[in-house]
């Protein structure tokens, strides 16, 4: 496992909630964090069928672009009844071609699993992975989980994507409820970090 002994980490999202996310958790490791819109970066075409694959792309190739090492996540929704759907497309499905309608996808998942006679509940889980890439080609993995159910109907206001169709198990309500930095304590992208956190800066 190698360890990061840099000062500054490249995080390849142009999503600033994301950036502000990862920002804290890698506070107390003295670790100035810069985003990919700040560095002028395009989003590469994820082209993989896995979470693993796309988030190996968009580390490279921020890696590659600055010479930093670079930390990317893939992240989204599969709900088992649905055979794992949607998976990687978890963002695909609330494209509109003119910005993202989640209730549109969230719609769909619902009606899909109607369509298909299936019983509750409903399970399902998020899964996140990270990858921390360096210039020279060098990578590490680590894949994080949150399983639950979802949830019909919509409940929430809080988070964003499916939150608020998705009630983690040993809960009452949805992530669509819950206070954005509680989700952030036991959500799949900080089971990811925990294994980040030992593997490369503990």
């Amino acid at each position: 496992m190698r360890k990061f002994d840099g000062d500054t980490l490249l995080v390849a999202t142009h999503n600033a909630g994301k950036l502000e996310e990862i920002a804290a958790l890698l506070a107390p490791y003295k670790v100035s964090v810069v985003g990919a819109a700040e560095k002028g970066l395009s989003e590469p075409d994820e082209t993989e069928s896995t979470f693993v694959g796309n988030a190996r792309i968009k580390a490279h190739a921020a890696a590659q672009a600055t010479g930093l090492p670079a930390l990317s996540d893939d992240s989204g929704l599969e709900i088992d009844a649905l055979d794992r759907a949607p998976g990687v497309y978890t963002a695909d499905w609330a494209e509109t071609g003119v910005g993202r309608d989640f209730v549109m996808a969230m719609t769909r998942a619902y009606e899909e699993l109607i369509a298909g006679s299936t019983s509750k509940p409903w399970r399902a889980r998020f899964c996140c992975t990270l990858v921390l890439a360096w210039p020279d080609g060098h990578d590490e993995v680590f894949p994080g989980v949150i399983n639950g159910q979802i949830t019909w109907p919509m409940r929430g206001d809080q988070g964003h994507g499916y939150d608020p169709i998705f009630t983690p198990d040993g809960h009452d309500i949805t992530f669509g409820e819950m206070d954005r930095w509680e989700k952030n304590k036991i959500s799949h992208r900080a089971d990811a970090f925990k294994r980040l956190v030992k593997g490369c800066f503990g």
